[in-house]
């Protein structure tokens, strides 16, 4: 297998939906456009790309989402694609189609309690259901890097929790380390930069809102009030 130099992945900018909640229940997830902020931010994530490119060329797969599209489109990368692939195994997590806002609210209460690994949303998926899925992605992604003419870098124009749940996969993190971590932000950057010996290092890593190691797993968890 010839590995890329590098994997970027990138979460779209700023959409509607990150300022205006209600529009679930008019617009589809996966038709919901970009702000000018989003943009801009797209536009600004460009420059840092071609940076970590330095003139070599990059294999793309995109969300088949709009705002996954358009960030695409502002990030202005030109020749340096070599291809770009839609990949639906990296959409956003499925919540539901036409999404009552008020239910969602109630449901992500819900999971906060439960834990978003395993917590499935009504008519949708579980954060685990997304982990299969980028499971199945990375088989591709070891085929297409087989061939002897793959590009050099590969980037991934996806969501957060994606984002988050293919370091899962790829590092081997436990349940508990995932649940530590927050989202990117819009149009934020993570690499998983080759050394050396063929390891990857995530640069930068995913912030996290409380302390917990890779390899913890649910025995080193508090035990719950609830027997």
């Amino acid at each position: 297998m010839s590995a890329p130099r590098q994997i970027i992945m990138l979460r779209h900018g700023q959409s509607e939906a990150n300022l205006d909640q209600t529009i679930y229940d008019r617009i589809p997830d996966y038709r919901i456009p970009l702000t000018e902020l989003g943009l801009e931010q797209a536009r600004a994530a460009g420059e840092e790309i071609r940076a970590q490119l330095a003139g070599e060329k990059v294999c793309v797969y995109v969300s088949p989402y709009l705002r996954a599209y358009q960030t695409l489109e502002a990030l202005g990368l030109g020749d340096s694609v070599d291809r770009i692939f839609e990949e639906p195994r990296l959409r956003e997590q499925d919540w539901a189609n036409f999404q009552d806002p008020a239910d969602i609210a109630e449901q992500k209460e819900l999971r906060n309690a439960y834990g978003h690994f395993f917590y499935r949303f009504r008519d949708g998926e579980s954060g685990s259901d997304v982990f299969d899925r980028i499971s199945s992605f990375l088989e591709t992604l070891y085929r297409h890097w087989s061939r002897p003419d793959y590009a050099p870098n590969t980037l991934l124009i996806t969501h957060g929790l994606t984002m988050r749940l293919f370091c899962m996969r790829w590092f081997h993190w436990s349940v508990e380390y995932f649940e530590s971590l927050n989202n990117p932000e819009n149009a934020e950057l993570r690499t998983l930069l080759r050394g050396e010996s063929g390891h990857y290092q995530l640069s930068p890593g995913f912030k996290q809102w409380k302390h917990v190691t890779p390899s913890q797993t649910v025995l080193d968890a508090p035990r719950s009030a609830v027997q």
